[in-house]
């Protein structure tokens, strides 16, 4: 079994994402869509395409709980179910908790530091979906 592929998204606190969005636009260029993040579209000959999402949230934000971090990655995974069952019989502190969207399947697992690290399957057929 494939455990992950990929890091699907870097999230990440600030105290004012909108202006913070905006400084990466003009300084480092980067394509700041309408919901306030970028972007990164990735693959090639002879790999699968796909994205990396790069998005600031806000610093009172709740979603990633139950780490006090100021970061979270988002890694891709091909079979999130199959995933966490093994991450459960290993041991690991897999958060109790599951979502599903049009943008696909998401699940949480605690590494040894405390953060908080999202697992994401994108929609079967949709490689290129945002998180």
């Amino acid at each position: 079994m494939k455990r992950v592929t990929g890091i699907g998204g870097i999230f990440f606190k600030s105290a004012d994402p909108k202006a913070l969005s905006a400084w990466y636009k003009n300084h480092l260029g980067l394509d700041v869509t309408d919901w306030g993040g970028a972007l990164f579209n990735w693959g090639g000959e002879g790999s699968e395409p796909g994205m990396t999402v790069w998005s600031p949230f806000a610093q009172d934000t709740n979603y990633m709980q139950p780490s006090s971090a100021s970061f979270m990655i988002n890694y891709r995974v091909e079979n999130l179910d199959e995933l966490l069952a093994v991450l459960k019989a290993e041991g690991c502190n897999v958060v109790d908790k599951t979502e599903s969207s049009e943008q696909g399947k998401f699940g949480w697992v605690i590494d040894p530091d405390g953060n908080k690290v999202e697992l994401w399957e994108p929609p079967n057929g949709q490689e290129r979906s945002a998180v």
